[in-house]
């Protein structure tokens, strides 16, 4: 019995000691920054527009308002698809927005914030406005005559392997640069979101989303801000922010504005 008392107040003692530990939230406010990963090449969730040398897209509209409700400016951090999650767990970032997909690997290792973006995503395909007959199912794409430009490290990449074994892929290492690449027929296609198909075609005459309206079965997806695990407060707090923007309006007019969401309704598809 002594001993049992003896390991209870140990255990006491060690409780304000995981207080402190749990402190993400007092840090950015010491601090006076809130760091954020971003890719910076997925319009139009995250893109770092070369002209400007100013991140756009409806991710750089949340991270200003998760930043301003914690009176802290941003101070931006450079990742990738491949290093994301490392990243990630190695706390070189606080909160990570570039259109990250909300899926069982990410949540075994890293905390994901409650989803935005619902019922607006799925795996589709850019291609040439010319050719834009010639695809109308995964079949069509998985031939070898068919070149298959995808990013490194992230869904995109994934979903060609595990589907189109038989076309010709080719790792391009700038998401943001393949749309020009298919469109001045270096490749034939890229797979991508429907939101980044629909951005681009509005971008560049050239291009063409032939099954935006039907994404492949089994890709529909939400977005979810990454961070790392074993910060409840902090997790409770970014889900809190997204709960005032859905409640008042703000995250539909966001959704609106840059995922194409129709007024007052749950989905694109």
């Amino acid at each position: 019995m002594k001993k049992f008392c003896l390991i209870i107040f140990a255990l006491i003692l060690l409780l304000p000691i995981a207080k402190l530990e749990a402190g993400r939230l007092d840090d950015i406010v010491a601090r006076g920054t809130i760091r954020i990963g971003t890719t910076g090449d997925y319009i139009p969730m995250s893109y770092l527009n070369p002209a400007t040398g100013e991140y756009e897209g409806i991710d750089a509209e949340l991270s200003k308002i998760i930043a301003n409700s914690l009176s802290v400016t941003i101070e931006y951090v450079p990742t990738t698809w491949p290093t994301l999650a490392a990243d990630c767990q190695a706390g070189k970032f606080d909160i990570a927005l570039c259109g990250i997909s909300r899926n069982f690997a990410r949540a075994k290792t890293m905390a994901m914030s409650d989803a935005y973006g619902e019922g607006l995503f799925g795996k589709t395909i850019l291609c040439r406005k010319s050719d834009a007959k010639k695809f109308k199912s995964v079949a069509d794409l998985n031939k070898p005559s068919v070149r298959i430009m995808i990013n490194p490290g992230g869904t995109n990449e994934k979903f060609a392997h595990a589907n189109l074994p038989n076309a010709t892929l080719i790792v391009h290492e700038s998401n943001a640069d393949i749309p020009v690449q298919i469109a001045e027929g270096n490749a034939d296609i890229m797979i991508t979101e429907t939101v980044e198909a629909v951005s681009w075609v509005k971008r560049e005459p050239r291009l063409a989303a032939p099954l935006v309206d039907k994404p492949f079965e089994g890709t529909r997806h939400s977005c979810g801000i990454l961070m790392q695990k074993g910060d409840q407060e902090f997790l409770n707090y970014i889900n809190f922010v997204l709960a005032e923007l859905r409640m008042d309006g703000t995250l539909e007019q966001l959704e609106i504005k840059y995922l194409g969401r129709k007024p007052n309704a749950t989905k694109r598809f």
